[in-house]
């Protein structure tokens, strides 16, 4: 059967594609010459939205406090249908949102609106982290900040905070873009541990065009570089200038950077790291980096699948007037009810 010839142009609505171009727009103007960032101007144009303890669209959420002094917090969305209250169990979904690790967090409504159909549809209870951004905090601050919420989670009085039915042995790690990249690293980290959590346990990771990168420029960052309003080489090096802390001789090819680069870390021997699934854009810049993350978790030996999405640019799951968002969630539900099954009970 002849292939269908490739698009050469992203397959998005112009809704999408004005709201793609806004963003940038604010995010460019937002950066200062002097490396910082105008959180000011962010705080006039960012959409942002409260929780909700009133059921709205079969969800409710409240905000839970972690650290107070370092703002680490997230925001819990609960399934309200009768399918989740049926359910004896429910999984729950620790996710991480992006922004190249400089902006966004878990009260910006595109992220609250994401978590809202992740917690509805598949059904499962999500922990919306705010972590800390950069320049402000450096590496390794969004990490420890990811990896303290799961600790807190494990913890039995923070477990009360939880739904009766939530199973914390069916944990599972999620994010888009530095989410991504934070999801996998924190993922990492749990599954080096010398003794387990006492209850949480993940057991699948949900790496969503993932922000990796490296010195050397690959051939997807060179095309696409004015297809994608989102990303360029110009915006990913200034995130990553950042994010890097100075004076500690880091660059781009740090193994949190350039995951599967030649300083990347052996994982082929962490038998509790989880079933992993990478999604990529074909009009994604990042998309280079992504494949190869999926290539090297491939040759580590560890469970991985890989979902294309050729027409899509980078970050298209969270506007839900795009047709491939909503089959990308249904995706993510399928992922997350088979690794579900495979988890034996005591």
């Amino acid at each position: 059967m002849a292939q269908k010839e490739k698009k050469s142009s992203p397959g998005i609505p112009w809704r999408t594609r004005i709201a793609l171009s806004f963003v940038s727009t604010v995010t460019d103007y937002s950066r200062r010459q002097n490396g910082t960032v105008n959180r000011r101007l962010l705080g006039i144009f960012g959409l942002k939205t409260s929780a909700n303890p009133n059921p709205v669209n079969g969800v409710k959420s409240y905000e839970v406090t972690v650290d107070s002094s370092r703002d680490l917090w997230f925001r819990l969305f609960i399934p309200t249908t009768d399918e989740s209250r049926n359910l004896s169990s429910l999984p729950i979904i620790v996710f991480f949102h992006g922004g190249g690790f400089v902006y966004l967090s878990p009260d910006t409504k595109a992220y609250d609106a994401v978590c809202r159909r992740f917690a509805r549809k598949t059904p499962a209870v999500v922990v919306s982290v705010n972590y800390r951004l950069a320049p402000e905090h450096k590496y390794p601050a969004q990490y420890d900040d990811g990896f303290d919420v799961l600790k807190f989670l494990d913890n039995e009085k923070s477990r009360e905070l939880l739904p009766e039915n939530v199973d914390l042995s069916r944990c599972f790690l999620a994010g888009d873009s530095a989410g991504g990249n934070l999801a996998h690293h924190v993922a990492k980290r749990a599954s080096e541990m010398t003794s387990n959590f006492d209850a949480l346990k993940v057991i699948g990771l949900v790496a969503i065009q993932p922000f990796f990168g490296g010195e050397e420029r690959t051939e997807s960052e060179l095309k696409l570089v004015d297809v994608d309003p989102l990303i360029s080489v110009r915006k990913t090096d200034w995130m990553w200038n950042a994010f890097i802390p100075p004076g500690e001789g880091m660059d781009r090819d740090h193994e949190v950077i350039n995951v599967s680069g030649p300083r990347a870390v052996d994982i082929s021997k962490l038998d509790k790291f989880p079933a992993t699934m990478v999604v990529v854009g074909g009009f994604d810049p990042l998309k280079d980096w992504q494949r190869r993350y999926y290539e090297w978790l491939k040759r580590s030996g560890k469970d991985v699948h890989l979902s294309e999405y050729p027409t899509m640019v980078h970050a298209f799951y969270i506007f839900p007037e795009v047709p491939e968002a909503t089959q990308l969630i249904l995706e993510v539900k399928d992922f997350i009810n088979k690794q579900c099954s495979k988890v034996v009970k005591n």
